[in-house]
């Protein structure tokens, strides 16, 4: 569960993080990086992939910076992969009540921009 969120700082199952992330059911891997920053790319989410969660919840940021190309969200969307893309603050949000509903969900969040 994410209990907080603010510019370049979340705060998950009672550990803060100062860098971007990403949230599974049973784990958090911090200190993701993307091949191209502000733009995701398909093999940034190859642990994603991997997991297989029924929801990819990509946080794009405090102002919503960082671009999802569309190849991105039909590449998992071949994979079963339902993906919502929001700013941060509101993926957070979401990923929270999708978890909360029983949802296999995963979150790729952007912490800021």
């Amino acid at each position: 569960m994410i209990e907080s969120y603010d510019f370049g700082s979340i705060r998950v199952r009672g550990r803060n993080y100062s860098s971007d992330l990403i949230i599974f059911p049973d784990h958090v891997r911090p200190n993701w990086w993307r091949k191209e920053g502000h733009r995701l790319c398909i093999e940034d989410l190859e642990e994603v992939v991997n997991r297989k969660p029924e929801v990819l919840v990509i946080g794009t940021g405090y102002s919503g910076l960082m671009r999802v190309p569309e190849e991105v969200k039909r590449y998992m969307a071949e994979r079963g992969i339902e993906v919502i893309v929001q700013p941060t603050k509101d993926a957070c949000e979401t990923f929270n009540r999708l978890l909360r509903s029983g949802r296999k969900v995963a979150a790729a969040l952007h912490l800021t921009c």
